[in-house]
């Protein structure tokens, strides 16, 4: 689904919803696959990326893109403060939903990226993370909402 719109003075709104693939439990670079189902980023020439994950049990953050060593070692921490074996008194869906749920509400459901001259304006060492926190758990659906002026 898209949608897209133009506001006062040249200002574009745009709108795009995604699906990414299954992943297995960790963290994920996806800013690839952000950049290939949101092709509108690079008619931008000044704007901002809101990047919304529509799950409760995975998240959103802007991290390290160079050294997966980094994507293990902060799956090893949040498993560390969140382990599964805390006993929550949610429990219906597994001994890892809970904990996903804590994990999802410390980093967040969403990320703004600037957007300068049809690209996203990351520093160096950044990409656009998806961290699955649950063992099995099925493809997770973004929206992709674009502001700002066109080329």
């Amino acid at each position: 689904m898209a949608v897209t719109s133009k506001g006062y003075q040249g200002t574009v709104w745009f709108q795009r919803e995604f699906a990414v693939s299954s992943k297995k439990r960790g963290c994920h670079l996806v800013t690839d696959e952000v950049l290939a189902n949101v092709p509108e980023i690079a008619n931008m020439k000044i704007g901002l990326l809101n990047l919304h994950i529509k799950h409760t049990s995975a998240s959103l953050c802007l991290n390290e893109n160079w050294d997966p060593d980094v994507r293990v070692d902060m799956e090893m921490m949040l498993n560390k403060l969140v382990p599964d074996s805390t006993p929550f008194k949610h429990s219906c869906e597994g001994p890892d939903d809970m904990p996903a749920h804590v994990k999802a509400a410390f980093l967040g459901a969403s990320v703004n990226v600037p957007l300068t001259e049809g690209k996203l304006n990351l520093g160096t060492w950044q990409g656009i993370w998806l961290c699955e926190h649950r063992n099995h758990a099925g493809k997770r659906n973004l929206v992709a909402t674009l502001q700002g002026a066109l080329k």
